[in-house]
């Protein structure tokens, strides 16, 4: 495989620096957090947002869209909700005597699931073709998703009531899972500034196309990853699974999911190649949610990866 260059890596980065600023001029979010989500689209995963209502999550899947002249839609997740009613579904025409298929919210480059775990597990599951496979099977007909396609899934971890916990399995299909935060005390002056007179993603305007996706999308699958930093992440997955306070550790595609979200990070850092810092920045983000504790706490599944980074040697140039 061809690695991507310097010179493509500068021009790739200052490109998403003026995506990531067309952003954060609508939304207040960490540059961390907002370059976790922004890496997981262009490894091509999907990202869940986990957090308490009125932290921004639907501001900052709206301003990303806005932000790419992406289509987008949003699916709001109740128990009654069908299969059908996101992936589409055929309608009988009356005059042509057909079946005519009637697409779903899921066919645009950008979803925004909200309150995921609202939806029965029925519902559920019939996210896993489209998120792993990028496309849907209707009437056993199998239709293609746009390109590119990500899913911004979200869940409120205090209300639980009546809601259906996403089982390991889907976990593991989402690449990164992340809290926002409360903002801090000035982000927080400057939301009520933003929103005194007007509604700040009316102001957003689009500075990357589809196109410009693909091609940074094409491009992540370049950056280089030395041997020895494979082996690093292996060690780091070997030493989760062995853990006393795990049950479940991280499996070899969670290790496939480290290293594409740290091929992402390096070229949002202008890089052409992976460093042990980029792995360190995404391990939380893509570990944490597929390690099952004993207590089940996500916590927990922090302080063990934390644990395993202290004691695993890192490489050296």
């Amino acid at each position: 495989m061809q690695q991507v260059s310097e010179n493509h890596a500068t021009t790739s980065n200052t490109l998403i620096k003026a995506f990531m600023q067309t952003i954060q001029e609508a939304v207040v979010i960490e540059d961390h957090k907002l370059e976790l989500i922004l890496a997981t689209m262009l490894a091509r995963g999907h990202v869940l947002l986990e957090d308490i209502p009125g932290i921004g999550k639907t501001m900052v899947a709206k301003a990303i869209a806005k932000s790419m002249r992406a289509s987008f839609k949003r699916v709001q997740c109740t128990p009654d909700l069908l299969p059908s009613d996101i992936t589409g579904s055929a309608i009988f025409n009356q005059r042509e005597q057909t079946f005519d298929f009637v697409a779903g919210p899921l066919f645009a480059n950008l979803v925004l699931v909200d309150e995921i775990n609202r939806a029965s597990p029925r519902t559920q599951s019939s996210l896993l073709e489209a998120m792993a496979e990028g496309q849907v099977t209707t009437d056993g007909t199998t239709r293609n998703l746009p390109n590119p396609f990500f899913i911004i899934a979200t869940q409120n971890p205090i209300e639980m009531a009546g809601t259906f916990p996403l089982p390991e399995a889907q976990l593991d299909r989402f690449l990164v899972m992340l809290d926002l935060g409360y903002p801090e005390y000035m982000d927080e002056v400057t939301i009520l500034e933003r929103e005194e007179r007007d509604n700040p993603l009316e102001n957003v305007e689009a500075v990357l196309d589809m196109q410009d996706i693909i091609n940074l999308q094409n491009q992540t699958r370049d950056v280089a990853v030395v041997r020895p930093l494979k082996e690093y992440i292996v060690n780091i997955n070997t030493a989760t699974r062995t853990h006393a306070d795990v049950v479940l550790g991280i499996s070899p595609r969670g290790g496939v999911a480290l290293q594409r979200c740290a091929q992402a990070l390096a070229l949002i850092r202008g890089r052409s190649f992976v460093t042990p810092d980029d792995i360190k920045s995404a391990v939380y983000a893509v570990g944490t949610h597929r390690i099952l504790t004993r207590d089940r706490k996500p916590d927990t599944a922090k302080q063990v990866i934390s644990d395993v980074l202290s004691n695993i040697r890192v490489p050296v140039e």
